[in-house]
């Protein structure tokens, strides 16, 4: 496969990440009730698939049941088991990997920003749990990974790479989808996460955020959170963020001696115009001259 060949997407995956996923091992199992097994811990992630058949797997002390279409992701360093409950047995997909760094062969348990973020999140704990469709990509995905691990060809292990990257990628999205509907009606975890939000812009105002930065903070989808905020608060995040950066840099203006331009940059605007024009939309008038207004006012009051 030449690098012309590579989507575009998983181009860029590969060329801006430092850590990337590679497979440990791939297995497909059969287990009837009978089956036994002694607690394990692995320094690397596993992911089960459940195909047919329930089962009760039993992680960090927790006992977590699965059912067909149920996929369940461990943490490294978890101790976990399983039992299987259905007389007919159970029939599993389980994908094991690890992140490498693609620069000097180190391994870390952390790396693609979307996916880690999430299985890190304190709420997830040692395990996160998904349901999804047999139908569904992420299904599919993991049944061509197996695929090609058995074919053991020339670009086996190459394609192996870009499928798990793409895997990643759909279980973000699944993730993300499934965290909105749990939360969508509980109001009070809403006002929870919106006020977590502002609190975060009102700390990092001063650097290069974006609205998918402050919603992804809070593992929420940009258009979801644009809305949520502005019925918390009757104002969107992009606009308080502004707002922040304005009030801040008024006191910058009024307590010290910095250059207009040093000012922009150092409450998060990329240039001085921007900075300008957002000044004057929100203060009535210029950096310059509001400097020159609160200077007079001090001046006045002395005399």
């Amino acid at each position: 496969m030449s690098e012309a060949m590579l989507p575009r997407a998983w181009e860029r995956l590969i060329q801006n990440g430092t850590f990337l996923p590679v497979i440990v091992k791939t297995l497909e199992r059969i287990h009837d009730p009978s089956w036994s097994m002694e607690a394990n811990v692995h320094d690397h992630f596993e992911m089960v698939y459940v195909k047919r058949g329930n089962t009760v797997f039993r992680i960090a002390g927790q006992d977590v049941p699965l059912g067909p279409n149920d996929i369940v992701i461990i943490k490294p360093y978890q101790k976990h088991k399983f039992t299987v409950k259905s007389q007919s047995g159970c029939e599993f997909i389980v994908l094991r990997f690890k992140f490498r760094n693609q620069y000097d062969e180190s391994y870390s348990d952390v790396s693609l920003n979307d996916f880690i973020e999430f299985v890190k999140n304190q709420e997830s704990g040692a395990f996160i749990t998904l349901k999804v469709s047999r139908k569904n990509d992420i299904i599919h995905i993991m049944n061509r990974i197996l695929r090609e691990r058995e074919k053991q060809d020339i670009w086996g292990d190459f394609l192996s790479y870009l499928l798990i990257m793409e895997l990643f990628v759909l279980i973000s999205r699944a993730l993300k989808m499934e965290w909105e509907e749990n939360i969508k009606n509980k109001s009070l975890k809403v006002k929870e996460l919106m006020h977590i939000a502002k609190d975060y812009m009102e700390k990092n105002y001063e650097k290069d955020l974006t609205l998918a930065d402050v919603a992804k903070y809070v593992f929420l989808s940009q258009s979801y959170f644009a809305h949520a905020f502005k019925e918390e608060f009757n104002i969107s995040p992009k606009s308080f963020l502004l707002k922040v950066r304005v009030e801040k840099s008024k006191e910058l203006l009024e307590k010290t001696d910095l250059k207009i331009s040093d000012i922009a940059l150092s409450v998060g605007f990329s240039s001085q115009q921007r900075y300008n024009d957002m000044f004057k939309k929100y203060v009535k008038m210029t950096p310059l001259k509001y400097r020159k207004k609160v200077k007079m006012e001090k001046m006045n009051k002395k005399q």
